[in-house]
């Protein structure tokens, strides 16, 4: 549990609640398809919609998301859960009642780790239980009347549910980003937070150092790590406020308006009770078998935390630079490929976190639209490049840029072939003029004459000055323009002044 972090002599207490949309093809207890973006209500089947007759079967694939996300949680892995339904009446929820987990979810405990400001946090999880979605209103494309899609009624989520650890929405969006990363990383959820298949809901209070817990309100559907900071602080602020004003909080969920930057009570909070939680008849209890879990330990991918230390132990590299890259799957894929090719993991470290993710952020991109830029064989040619002295760092930014900057069909080069990605940066080389000068005879014949015509510098490097020699490089490169080896500049010049 984090240490306490005080607003005006408040501690902030927050729990979370994320909603992951498992990458099925089907519905959690029906065939009907899990596609993003079908025309209303075309994918809404009658086991969806609990029509007389029908009963639901379950995904197994669903289960098996459970079942990764459990282990690579460090959680317990229920060896029968049950399945609840939880009653509520909404427009979009045709059945009446939503079938979800309560008493025993199939996932239990765990923890979720990262680093905040140099230190390791840790929060704890309660549950990650199986159910499904509801259905969507939609209000902005009607007058004065709502509609209602059916289409993602059905679709499998998991719940993952923790104690209120975290003291900070600086804390809270760090644990948001690394679960996000996990299940991404191990692929049981696509991430993508503006179709709504990661939705996080902050429970946040406020209490005196010391005293209970503070009466909660829990911010629903944040779709964006900057919505989600800005929810929580100013969530944070209103309660603090409230209470300063002599008024009571009152358990109620809100939405939060980017528009405004402020949250607004939508509905007064239920309890579990008010669901009137009953095991759902039509569902056995779900049996997992210890041979099932070990078959998917056995199948999962190399975990972000695992990659991250072998990085260090095969490559060298520093811790730092491991948990950096292996932030993204993709990124973390990309460094290997460019290493194993160009044979300087630290380089290819550095221009990954230095010059390709600037590029990409300032572009607002994700690093799979990156790479389609700048490819991990374009960057281990052109490190291969700096390293043989054909051109220098800032050569190789002009290159950089090229790449980015060209369409992508011109970068649809054949990304697998090593020949025609290094034949692509020397042709880029060669049309720019970046090769560097490192013909010992035309420097010596720069230097000579700049030597000549700055005996000042010269007079004052040999009195002991030796700042004076940078008043020398300066000219000889731009006689060169910049093409002449600084390396190679230093060393002839040190040798010409004795």
């Amino acid at each position: 549990m984090s240490a306490a972090k005080l607003v005006h002599g408040y501690e902030v207490v927050i729990g979370f609640e994320t909603h992951a949309q498992l990458a099925t093809h089907s519905k959690i207890f029906s065939r009907a398809s899990t596609a993003f973006g079908a025309e209303p209500n075309t994918q809404a089947c009658a086991v969806d919609l609990a029509l007389p007759g029908t009963l639901p079967v379950m995904n197994r694939a669903a289960v098996e998301c459970a079942i990764q996300l459990g282990l690579a949680l460090g959680s317990h892995i229920a060896p029968r859960s049950v399945f609840a339904r939880k009653n509520y009446f909404y427009p979009d929820l045709p059945k009446g009642y939503q079938i979800s987990q309560f008493e025993i979810p199939v996932v239990q405990g765990g923890a979720v780790s990262f680093l905040l400001d140099g230190e390791t946090k840790t929060v704890r999880l309660v549950r990650a239980h199986l159910e499904e979605d509801a259905g969507k209103s939609l209000h902005e494309d009607f007058i004065g009347q709502s509609g209602i899609d059916l289409n993602r009624a059905g679709t499998p989520l998991l719940e993952i549910v923790t104690e209120p650890d975290m003291r900070s929405s600086e804390e809270a969006v760090a644990y948001a980003k690394k679960l996000h990363e996990i299940v991404t990383w191990i692929g049981v959820c696509d991430g993508n937070m503006q179709e709504g298949s990661f939705r996080c809901d902050a429970n946040v209070s406020v209490r005196k150092p010391g005293a209970p817990l503070g009466t909660r309100r829990e911010i629903k559907n944040l779709n964006s790590f900057k919505f989600m900071q800005q929810a929580i602080d100013y969530e944070v602020r209103w309660q603090i406020e409230q209470i300063e004003d002599g008024h009571a909080i009152q358990q109620a969920t809100v939405l939060f308006n980017p528009d405004t930057g402020e949250t607004r009570a939508m509905r007064t909070k239920e309890d579990a009770a008010d669901y009137r939680y009953f095991p759902d008849p039509d569902l056995p209890p779900l049996v997992i078998a210890p041979e099932w879990v070990e078959r998917v330990r056995a199948e999962m991918v190399e975990l972000p935390w695992v990659m991250a230390q072998r990085l260090v132990r095969d490559y060298g590299l520093p811790e730092y630079d491991a948990a950096t890259l292996t932030q993204s799957k993709a990124m973390a894929g990309y460094f290997e490929e460019t290493a194993k090719v160009c044979g300087q993991a630290k380089l290819a470290s550095n221009w990954i976190m230095g010059e390709v993710s600037r590029r990409m952020n300032a572009d607002d991109m994700v690093f799979e639209q990156a790479q389609e830029r700048v490819g991990a064989l374009h960057l281990a040619s052109l490190i291969s490049r700096i390293t043989d002295n054909s051109i220098s760092n800032n050569a190789a930014k002009q290159v950089v840029d090229a790449l980015w900057n060209r369409s992508r069909v011109a970068v649809g080069d054949n990304l697998r072939d090593v020949t025609q990605a290094a034949s692509v940066i020397d042709s880029i080389i060669e049309a720019k003029g970046l090769k560097q000068m490192n013909d010992s005879n035309e420097l010596e014949k720069i230097i000579d004459e700049v030597l000549a015509a700055n005996p000042k510098n010269v007079e004052e490097f040999k009195a002991g000055n030796a700042k004076a020699l940078n008043g020398l490089v300066g000219p000889i490169m731009k006689a060169s323009k910049g093409k002449a080896n600084p390396a190679q500049v230093n060393d002839l010049l040190k040798k010409k002044l004795g």
